[in-house]
Protein backbone atom coordinates (compact mmCIF):
# COMPACT_ATOMS: atom_id res chain seq x y z
CA UNK A 1 0.00 0.00 0.00
CA UNK A 2 1.36 3.42 -0.95
CA UNK A 3 0.76 6.65 0.94
CA UNK A 4 -2.14 8.57 -0.69
CA UNK A 5 -0.99 11.52 -2.79
CA UNK A 6 -3.36 13.80 -0.91
CA UNK A 7 -1.19 13.34 2.18
CA UNK A 8 2.03 14.35 0.41
CA UNK A 9 3.30 17.92 0.05
CA UNK A 10 6.61 18.87 -1.57
CA UNK A 11 8.44 21.63 0.31
CA UNK A 12 10.93 22.62 -2.40
CA UNK A 13 11.55 22.48 -6.15
CA UNK A 14 14.43 20.03 -6.03
CA UNK A 15 14.30 16.55 -7.54
CA UNK A 16 14.97 13.12 -6.14
CA UNK A 17 18.60 12.04 -6.27
CA UNK A 18 18.48 8.36 -7.30
CA UNK A 19 22.24 7.87 -6.96
CA UNK A 20 22.26 9.00 -3.31
CA UNK A 21 23.42 6.77 -0.49
CA UNK A 22 20.22 6.64 1.57
CA UNK A 23 16.73 8.01 2.13
CA UNK A 24 16.38 10.32 5.15
CA UNK A 25 13.28 10.51 7.32
CA UNK A 26 13.35 13.61 9.55
CA UNK A 27 10.92 12.66 12.31
CA UNK A 28 9.55 15.88 13.84
CA UNK A 29 5.93 15.33 14.90
CA UNK A 30 4.85 11.72 14.39
CA UNK A 31 7.35 10.26 16.81
CA UNK A 32 6.49 6.59 16.53
CA UNK A 33 7.17 3.44 14.51
CA UNK A 34 3.55 2.24 14.26
CA UNK A 35 0.70 3.54 12.11
CA UNK A 36 2.87 6.22 10.52
CA UNK A 37 2.22 7.52 7.00
CA UNK A 38 5.58 9.32 7.16
CA UNK A 39 7.54 6.17 7.94
CA UNK A 40 5.57 4.33 5.27
CA UNK A 41 6.49 6.97 2.70
CA UNK A 42 10.16 6.91 3.69
CA UNK A 43 10.24 3.12 3.32
CA UNK A 44 8.40 3.37 0.01
CA UNK A 45 11.05 5.74 -1.39
CA UNK A 46 13.92 3.69 0.01
CA UNK A 47 12.51 0.65 -1.77
CA UNK A 48 12.16 2.63 -5.00
CA UNK A 49 15.82 3.64 -4.91
CA UNK A 50 16.99 0.39 -3.31
CA UNK A 51 18.78 2.29 -0.58
CA UNK A 52 18.88 2.02 3.21
CA UNK A 53 16.84 4.32 5.44
CA UNK A 54 18.11 6.75 8.08
CA UNK A 55 15.69 8.17 10.65
CA UNK A 56 16.66 11.36 12.46
CA UNK A 57 14.61 12.32 15.51
CA UNK A 58 15.94 15.56 16.94
CA UNK A 59 14.91 17.71 19.90
CA UNK A 60 15.95 21.35 20.12
CA UNK A 61 16.51 23.24 23.37
CA UNK A 62 15.78 26.71 22.02
CA UNK A 63 12.07 26.48 21.33
CA UNK A 64 9.68 28.56 23.41
CA UNK A 65 8.44 26.82 26.57
CA UNK A 66 11.19 24.18 26.41
CA UNK A 67 11.23 22.58 29.87
CA UNK A 68 11.89 19.40 31.81
CA UNK A 69 8.22 18.51 31.32
CA UNK A 70 8.13 18.67 27.54
CA UNK A 71 11.65 17.32 27.08
CA UNK A 72 11.10 14.38 29.41
CA UNK A 73 7.93 13.34 27.58
CA UNK A 74 9.61 13.62 24.17
CA UNK A 75 12.75 11.78 25.29
CA UNK A 76 10.62 8.95 26.69
CA UNK A 77 9.38 8.60 23.14
CA UNK A 78 12.93 8.52 21.81
CA UNK A 79 13.79 5.68 24.18
CA UNK A 80 10.83 3.67 22.90
CA UNK A 81 11.76 4.42 19.31
CA UNK A 82 15.35 3.37 19.85
CA UNK A 83 14.15 0.02 21.16
CA UNK A 84 11.77 -0.37 18.21
CA UNK A 85 14.42 0.43 15.60
CA UNK A 86 17.09 -1.76 17.20
CA UNK A 87 17.81 -4.75 14.96
CA UNK A 88 15.42 -3.48 12.26
CA UNK A 89 18.11 -2.63 9.73
CA UNK A 90 17.02 1.00 9.77
CA UNK A 91 19.53 3.48 11.20
CA UNK A 92 17.90 5.56 13.93
CA UNK A 93 19.62 8.63 15.38
CA UNK A 94 17.99 10.26 18.45
CA UNK A 95 19.62 13.64 18.84
CA UNK A 96 18.98 15.91 21.85
CA UNK A 97 20.62 19.28 21.41
CA UNK A 98 22.99 19.88 24.38
CA UNK A 99 22.98 23.66 23.94
CA UNK A 100 21.20 26.20 21.79
CA UNK A 101 22.33 25.98 18.17
CA UNK A 102 24.43 22.84 18.61
CA UNK A 103 22.27 20.91 16.15
CA UNK A 104 22.81 23.40 13.35
CA UNK A 105 24.04 21.63 10.23
CA UNK A 106 23.01 18.10 11.23
CA UNK A 107 20.09 17.82 8.83
CA UNK A 108 22.11 19.29 5.97
CA UNK A 109 24.95 16.85 6.63
CA UNK A 110 22.59 13.88 6.45
CA UNK A 111 20.84 15.37 3.41
CA UNK A 112 24.05 15.84 1.43
CA UNK A 113 24.05 12.25 0.16
CA UNK A 114 20.33 11.52 0.45
CA UNK A 115 18.09 10.32 -2.37
CA UNK A 116 15.16 12.12 -0.75
CA UNK A 117 14.01 13.59 2.56
CA UNK A 118 10.68 12.80 4.18
CA UNK A 119 9.36 14.77 7.14
CA UNK A 120 6.11 15.25 9.10
CA UNK A 121 3.47 17.76 8.03
CA UNK A 122 2.27 19.29 11.31
CA UNK A 123 0.53 22.66 10.84
CA UNK A 124 1.33 24.33 14.16
CA UNK A 125 3.92 25.99 16.40
CA UNK A 126 7.36 26.73 14.87
CA UNK A 127 7.56 23.47 12.92
CA UNK A 128 6.20 24.61 9.52
CA UNK A 129 8.63 27.56 9.43
CA UNK A 130 11.54 25.39 10.52
CA UNK A 131 10.84 22.78 7.85
CA UNK A 132 10.36 25.32 5.09
CA UNK A 133 13.65 26.98 5.97
CA UNK A 134 15.40 23.61 5.92
CA UNK A 135 13.83 22.67 2.58
CA UNK A 136 15.31 25.76 1.00
CA UNK A 137 18.81 24.83 2.18
CA UNK A 138 19.01 21.20 1.10
CA UNK A 139 19.52 20.27 -2.54
CA UNK A 140 17.22 17.29 -2.73
CA UNK A 141 13.46 16.80 -2.75
CA UNK A 142 11.85 17.16 0.67
CA UNK A 143 8.32 15.89 1.18
CA UNK A 144 6.06 16.57 4.17
CA UNK A 145 3.60 13.80 4.97
CA UNK A 146 0.26 14.43 6.66
CA UNK A 147 -0.32 11.87 9.40
CA UNK A 148 -2.32 14.14 11.69
CA UNK A 149 -5.79 12.68 11.50
CA UNK A 150 -8.09 10.15 9.92
CA UNK A 151 -9.24 12.74 7.40
CA UNK A 152 -6.45 14.26 5.26
CA UNK A 153 -5.76 17.94 5.90
CA UNK A 154 -5.96 18.83 2.21
CA UNK A 155 -9.00 16.80 1.29
CA UNK A 156 -10.83 20.13 1.43
CA UNK A 157 -9.86 23.79 0.96
CA UNK A 158 -12.76 24.92 3.13
CA UNK A 159 -12.25 26.29 6.64
CA UNK A 160 -15.13 25.18 8.84
CA UNK A 161 -16.60 27.69 11.28
CA UNK A 162 -18.67 25.17 13.26
CA UNK A 163 -18.30 21.56 14.35
CA UNK A 164 -21.66 20.63 12.82
CA UNK A 165 -20.49 21.84 9.40
CA UNK A 166 -17.31 19.74 9.54
CA UNK A 167 -19.27 16.78 10.90
CA UNK A 168 -21.68 16.95 7.97
CA UNK A 169 -18.75 17.25 5.55
CA UNK A 170 -17.01 14.26 7.12
CA UNK A 171 -20.13 12.14 6.93
CA UNK A 172 -20.19 12.79 3.18
CA UNK A 173 -16.47 12.50 2.45
CA UNK A 174 -14.65 10.56 5.17
CA UNK A 175 -15.70 7.03 4.07
CA UNK A 176 -13.47 7.13 0.98
CA UNK A 177 -10.43 7.77 3.19
CA UNK A 178 -11.10 5.35 6.04
CA UNK A 179 -9.20 2.44 4.55
CA UNK A 180 -6.17 4.54 3.57
CA UNK A 181 -4.58 3.73 6.88
CA UNK A 182 -0.87 3.38 7.56
CA UNK A 183 0.74 0.02 8.20
CA UNK A 184 0.56 -1.26 11.76
CA UNK A 185 4.23 -2.26 12.05
CA UNK A 186 6.12 -1.28 8.89
CA UNK A 187 9.55 -2.16 10.32
CA UNK A 188 8.69 -5.85 10.26
CA UNK A 189 8.38 -6.10 6.49
CA UNK A 190 10.36 -3.19 5.04
CA UNK A 191 12.80 -5.32 3.00
CA UNK A 192 15.41 -2.56 2.72
CA UNK A 193 19.21 -2.77 2.55
CA UNK A 194 20.40 -2.73 6.15
CA UNK A 195 22.24 0.15 7.78
CA UNK A 196 23.11 0.00 11.46
CA UNK A 197 24.16 3.60 12.06
CA UNK A 198 24.68 7.00 10.48
CA UNK A 199 28.10 7.97 9.05
CA UNK A 200 30.77 8.06 11.77
CA UNK A 201 31.87 11.64 11.12
CA UNK A 202 28.32 12.89 11.56
CA UNK A 203 27.71 10.77 14.66
CA UNK A 204 30.89 12.11 16.27
CA UNK A 205 29.98 15.74 15.63
CA UNK A 206 26.33 15.30 16.63
CA UNK A 207 26.30 12.32 19.03
CA UNK A 208 23.11 10.47 19.84
CA UNK A 209 21.30 11.09 23.11
CA UNK A 210 23.14 9.50 26.02
CA UNK A 211 22.00 6.31 27.68
CA UNK A 212 21.49 8.26 30.91
CA UNK A 213 19.19 10.75 29.21
CA UNK A 214 17.15 8.04 27.52
CA UNK A 215 16.88 6.10 30.77
CA UNK A 216 15.37 9.07 32.66
CA UNK A 217 18.42 10.12 34.64
CA UNK A 218 17.46 13.38 36.34
CA UNK A 219 21.02 14.64 36.33
CA UNK A 220 21.32 14.27 32.56
CA UNK A 221 18.11 16.24 32.04
CA UNK A 222 19.26 18.91 34.49
CA UNK A 223 22.32 19.63 32.35
CA UNK A 224 20.23 20.84 29.43
CA UNK A 225 19.64 24.62 29.08
CA UNK A 226 15.85 24.45 29.42
CA UNK A 227 13.31 25.59 32.04
CA UNK A 228 13.87 23.37 35.08
CA UNK A 229 11.10 25.08 37.06
CA UNK A 230 8.50 23.09 35.11
CA UNK A 231 9.09 19.50 36.26
CA UNK A 232 8.14 16.35 34.37
CA UNK A 233 4.42 15.62 34.32
CA UNK A 234 2.49 12.82 35.94
CA UNK A 235 2.63 10.40 33.01
CA UNK A 236 5.38 8.77 31.00
CA UNK A 237 5.70 9.51 27.30
CA UNK A 238 6.39 7.17 24.39
CA UNK A 239 4.49 4.85 22.12
CA UNK A 240 4.59 1.98 24.61
CA UNK A 241 2.83 4.04 27.31
CA UNK A 242 0.45 5.41 24.69
CA UNK A 243 -0.59 1.94 23.57
CA UNK A 244 -1.07 0.83 27.18
CA UNK A 245 -3.24 3.87 27.91
CA UNK A 246 -5.34 3.23 24.82
CA UNK A 247 -5.89 -0.41 25.79
CA UNK A 248 -6.84 0.55 29.35
CA UNK A 249 -9.27 3.18 28.09
CA UNK A 250 -11.01 0.87 25.65
CA UNK A 251 -11.24 -2.01 28.08
CA UNK A 252 -12.06 -0.15 31.31
CA UNK A 253 -13.46 3.33 30.65
CA UNK A 254 -14.91 3.62 27.16
CA UNK A 255 -18.33 2.31 28.20
CA UNK A 256 -18.64 5.15 30.74
CA UNK A 257 -17.25 7.85 28.45
CA UNK A 258 -20.50 9.38 27.22
CA UNK A 259 -21.94 10.22 30.65
CA UNK A 260 -18.80 10.14 32.76
CA UNK A 261 -16.24 12.18 30.83
CA UNK A 262 -17.55 15.51 32.15
CA UNK A 263 -17.22 14.46 35.80
CA UNK A 264 -13.70 14.84 37.21
CA UNK A 265 -14.34 12.17 39.86
CA UNK A 266 -15.40 9.59 37.24
CA UNK A 267 -12.00 9.52 35.47
CA UNK A 268 -13.67 8.42 32.23
CA UNK A 269 -11.56 10.49 29.82
CA UNK A 270 -9.09 8.71 27.54
CA UNK A 271 -5.96 10.62 28.59
CA UNK A 272 -4.64 10.24 25.05
CA UNK A 273 -4.27 13.91 24.15
CA UNK A 274 -0.57 14.28 25.14
CA UNK A 275 0.31 11.15 23.17
CA UNK A 276 -1.57 12.37 20.12
CA UNK A 277 0.13 15.75 20.34
CA UNK A 278 3.64 14.30 20.56
CA UNK A 279 2.88 11.75 17.85
CA UNK A 280 3.45 8.78 20.14
CA UNK A 281 0.16 7.35 18.93
CA UNK A 282 -1.78 7.82 15.73
CA UNK A 283 -5.43 8.84 15.40
CA UNK A 284 -5.68 5.89 13.01
CA UNK A 285 -4.58 3.44 15.69
CA UNK A 286 -7.01 4.92 18.17
CA UNK A 287 -9.85 4.81 15.67
CA UNK A 288 -9.28 1.24 14.52
CA UNK A 289 -8.84 0.02 18.09
CA UNK A 290 -12.26 1.46 18.91
CA UNK A 291 -13.68 -0.09 15.74
CA UNK A 292 -12.35 -3.50 16.72
CA UNK A 293 -13.79 -3.17 20.21
CA UNK A 294 -17.15 -2.30 18.66
CA UNK A 295 -16.94 -5.12 16.07
CA UNK A 296 -17.37 -2.43 13.44
CA UNK A 297 -16.53 -2.14 9.75
CA UNK A 298 -17.10 0.70 7.23
CA UNK A 299 -20.01 -1.11 5.61
CA UNK A 300 -22.04 -0.43 8.79
CA UNK A 301 -22.10 3.36 8.30
CA UNK A 302 -25.62 4.78 8.21
CA UNK A 303 -25.01 6.80 5.06
CA UNK A 304 -27.05 9.77 6.36
CA UNK A 305 -24.89 12.90 6.22
CA UNK A 306 -26.98 15.17 8.43
CA UNK A 307 -24.26 16.31 10.80
CA UNK A 308 -25.80 14.56 13.81
CA UNK A 309 -23.50 13.62 16.68
CA UNK A 310 -24.81 10.09 17.05
CA UNK A 311 -26.10 7.42 14.74
CA UNK A 312 -23.84 7.86 11.72
CA UNK A 313 -21.13 5.44 12.83
CA UNK A 314 -23.62 2.81 14.01
CA UNK A 315 -21.52 2.17 17.10
CA UNK A 316 -22.41 2.38 20.79
CA UNK A 317 -23.37 5.79 22.17
CA UNK A 318 -20.15 5.97 24.20
CA UNK A 319 -17.97 5.11 21.20
CA UNK A 320 -19.72 7.66 19.00
CA UNK A 321 -19.30 10.33 21.67
CA UNK A 322 -15.57 9.61 21.83
CA UNK A 323 -15.15 9.55 18.05
CA UNK A 324 -16.86 12.92 17.80
CA UNK A 325 -14.07 14.29 20.01
CA UNK A 326 -11.27 12.36 18.28
CA UNK A 327 -12.31 13.14 14.73
CA UNK A 328 -14.78 16.04 14.53
CA UNK A 329 -13.50 18.34 17.28
CA UNK A 330 -9.83 17.41 17.09
CA UNK A 331 -9.65 17.71 13.33
CA UNK A 332 -11.64 20.94 13.36
CA UNK A 333 -8.59 22.63 14.87
CA UNK A 334 -6.24 21.00 12.39
CA UNK A 335 -8.48 22.17 9.56
CA UNK A 336 -8.06 25.81 10.58
CA UNK A 337 -4.35 25.61 11.38
CA UNK A 338 -3.57 23.95 8.05
CA UNK A 339 -5.34 26.65 6.02
CA UNK A 340 -4.73 29.83 8.02
CA UNK A 341 -1.45 31.11 9.44
CA UNK A 342 -3.27 33.27 12.01
CA UNK A 343 -4.88 30.37 13.89
CA UNK A 344 -3.26 31.66 17.12
CA UNK A 345 -4.10 35.36 16.62
CA UNK A 346 -6.89 37.38 18.24
CA UNK A 347 -7.86 38.72 14.80
CA UNK A 348 -8.83 35.21 13.68
CA UNK A 349 -11.85 35.20 16.00
CA UNK A 350 -15.32 35.53 14.44
CA UNK A 351 -16.46 39.10 13.76
CA UNK A 352 -19.45 38.77 16.10
CA UNK A 353 -17.17 37.69 18.97
CA UNK A 354 -14.71 40.53 18.47
CA UNK A 355 -17.60 42.99 18.25
CA UNK A 356 -19.31 41.88 21.46
CA UNK A 357 -16.03 41.84 23.41
CA UNK A 358 -15.21 45.34 22.15
CA UNK A 359 -18.63 46.57 23.22
CA UNK A 360 -18.04 45.26 26.76
CA UNK A 361 -14.35 46.06 27.06
CA UNK A 362 -15.01 48.84 29.56
CA UNK A 363 -17.35 46.79 31.77
CA UNK A 364 -16.17 46.61 35.35
CA UNK A 365 -14.57 43.25 36.20
CA UNK A 366 -15.37 41.76 39.62
CA UNK A 367 -11.70 40.73 39.92
CA UNK A 368 -8.66 41.53 37.81
CA UNK A 369 -5.67 39.21 38.10
CA UNK A 370 -2.31 39.28 36.35
CA UNK A 371 -0.39 36.33 34.93
CA UNK A 372 1.48 35.63 38.17
CA UNK A 373 -1.72 35.33 40.24
CA UNK A 374 -3.29 33.05 37.65
CA UNK A 375 -0.15 30.94 37.33
CA UNK A 376 0.15 30.45 41.09
CA UNK A 377 -3.54 29.54 41.45
CA UNK A 378 -4.14 32.37 43.89
CA UNK A 379 -7.56 33.58 42.74
CA UNK A 380 -10.61 33.70 45.01
CA UNK A 381 -12.20 30.68 43.25
CA UNK A 382 -11.64 27.19 44.69
CA UNK A 383 -12.59 25.26 41.55
CA UNK A 384 -10.53 27.47 39.25
CA UNK A 385 -7.50 27.19 41.52
CA UNK A 386 -7.88 23.40 41.60
CA UNK A 387 -7.93 23.20 37.81
CA UNK A 388 -4.82 25.39 37.57
CA UNK A 389 -3.03 23.26 40.19
CA UNK A 390 -3.84 20.11 38.24
CA UNK A 391 -2.32 21.70 35.13
CA UNK A 392 0.84 22.89 36.88
CA UNK A 393 1.44 19.69 38.84
CA UNK A 394 0.46 17.02 36.29
CA UNK A 395 0.62 18.61 32.85
CA UNK A 396 -3.04 17.88 32.24
CA UNK A 397 -6.40 19.45 33.01
CA UNK A 398 -9.85 17.90 33.06
CA UNK A 399 -11.59 18.73 29.76
CA UNK A 400 -14.75 20.29 31.20
CA UNK A 401 -12.83 22.30 33.76
CA UNK A 402 -10.55 23.58 31.01
CA UNK A 403 -13.57 25.36 29.54
CA UNK A 404 -14.44 26.96 32.88
CA UNK A 405 -10.75 27.79 33.42
CA UNK A 406 -10.69 29.77 30.18
CA UNK A 407 -14.01 31.54 30.75
CA UNK A 408 -12.91 32.78 34.15
CA UNK A 409 -9.55 33.99 32.82
CA UNK A 410 -11.53 36.06 30.32
CA UNK A 411 -13.82 37.41 33.05
CA UNK A 412 -10.94 38.28 35.41
CA UNK A 413 -8.54 39.85 32.89
CA UNK A 414 -8.26 43.56 32.15
CA UNK A 415 -8.82 43.04 28.40
CA UNK A 416 -9.78 40.17 26.09
CA UNK A 417 -6.31 40.23 24.54
CA UNK A 418 -4.75 39.95 28.00
CA UNK A 419 -6.96 36.92 28.63
CA UNK A 420 -5.85 35.29 25.39
CA UNK A 421 -2.19 35.88 26.22
CA UNK A 422 -2.63 34.33 29.69
CA UNK A 423 -4.42 31.25 28.35
CA UNK A 424 -1.81 30.63 25.67
CA UNK A 425 1.09 31.14 28.08
CA UNK A 426 -0.24 28.86 30.82
CA UNK A 427 -1.47 26.17 28.44
CA UNK A 428 1.66 26.02 26.34
CA UNK A 429 4.01 26.22 29.32
CA UNK A 430 2.41 23.48 31.41
CA UNK A 431 0.13 21.31 29.28
CA UNK A 432 1.68 18.25 27.69
CA UNK A 433 -0.82 18.64 24.86
CA UNK A 434 -0.19 22.37 24.41
CA UNK A 435 1.20 24.01 21.25
CA UNK A 436 -1.29 21.95 19.25
CA UNK A 437 -4.14 22.91 16.87
CA UNK A 438 -6.58 21.12 19.14
CA UNK A 439 -5.46 23.00 22.25
CA UNK A 440 -5.65 26.31 20.38
CA UNK A 441 -9.23 25.35 19.47
CA UNK A 442 -10.06 25.01 23.15
CA UNK A 443 -8.48 28.35 24.01
CA UNK A 444 -10.15 30.24 21.19
CA UNK A 445 -13.51 28.55 21.82
CA UNK A 446 -13.55 30.48 25.10
CA UNK A 447 -13.62 33.68 23.02
CA UNK A 448 -16.21 32.53 20.49
CA UNK A 449 -14.45 30.41 17.88
CA UNK A 450 -16.67 27.51 16.72
CA UNK A 451 -19.49 28.91 18.85
CA UNK A 452 -22.46 31.23 18.26
CA UNK A 453 -23.82 34.36 19.87
CA UNK A 454 -25.74 33.60 23.07
CA UNK A 455 -28.47 35.46 24.91
CA UNK A 456 -29.26 37.11 27.15
CA UNK A 457 -26.42 39.58 26.68
CA UNK A 458 -24.40 39.86 29.88
CA UNK A 459 -21.91 42.30 31.36
CA UNK A 460 -18.28 41.54 30.40
CA UNK A 461 -19.27 38.49 28.32
CA UNK A 462 -21.69 40.22 26.01
CA UNK A 463 -22.93 37.49 23.68
CA UNK A 464 -20.14 35.03 24.53
CA UNK A 465 -21.19 31.77 26.15
CA UNK A 466 -21.28 32.17 29.92
CA UNK A 467 -20.06 29.71 32.55
CA UNK A 468 -19.90 29.91 36.34
CA UNK A 469 -18.16 27.96 39.06
CA UNK A 470 -21.44 27.69 41.00
CA UNK A 471 -23.22 25.94 38.14
CA UNK A 472 -20.16 23.75 37.57
CA UNK A 473 -20.19 22.69 41.22
CA UNK A 474 -23.87 21.72 40.90
CA UNK A 475 -23.42 19.83 37.62
CA UNK A 476 -20.22 17.89 38.22
CA UNK A 477 -18.93 15.29 40.65
CA UNK A 478 -15.98 17.15 42.19
CA UNK A 479 -15.55 15.89 45.74
CA UNK A 480 -12.48 13.72 45.13
CA UNK A 481 -11.05 16.16 42.59
CA UNK A 482 -11.18 19.04 45.06
CA UNK A 483 -9.75 16.84 47.78
CA UNK A 484 -6.76 16.23 45.50
CA UNK A 485 -6.24 19.68 43.98
CA UNK A 486 -8.30 22.01 46.18
CA UNK A 487 -5.25 22.96 48.25
CA UNK A 488 -1.52 22.82 47.67
CA UNK A 489 -0.94 20.39 50.53
CA UNK A 490 2.22 18.83 49.17
CA UNK A 491 3.87 22.15 48.38
CA UNK A 492 4.10 21.04 44.75
CA UNK A 493 2.99 24.38 43.38
CA UNK A 494 6.00 26.69 43.08
CA UNK A 495 7.81 25.10 45.99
Amino acid sequence: MTVPDIRLRCLNDDDFRPDGDHVLYWMTSFRRTRYSHSLDRAIELARRFERPLIVLEALRVGYRWASDRHHRFAIDGMADNQAAFEGSGVAYHPYVEPERGAGKGLLEALAEDACAIVTDDFPCFFLPRMQQAAAEKVKVRMEAVDGNGVYPLRATDRVFARAVDLRRHLQKNLPEHLNDRPKVEPLRTHGLPELSSIPTAIAEKWPAASKALLERDEGALAELPIDHDVPPGAIRGGQKAAKERLSAFVEDRLAAYGDGRNHPDEDAASGLSPYLHWGHISAHEVFWTIAKQEDWSPDKLSGHAKGSREGWWKMSSAAESFLDELITWRELGFNLASHRDDYDAYASLPDWAQKTMAEHAEDERPHVYDLEIFERAQTHDEIWNAAQRELVVTGRMHNYLRMLWGKKIYEWSATPRDALDVMIELNNKYALDGRNPNSYSGIFWVLGRYDRAWGPERPIFGKLRYMTSDSTRKKLKLKQYLATYGTDRQGQLFG
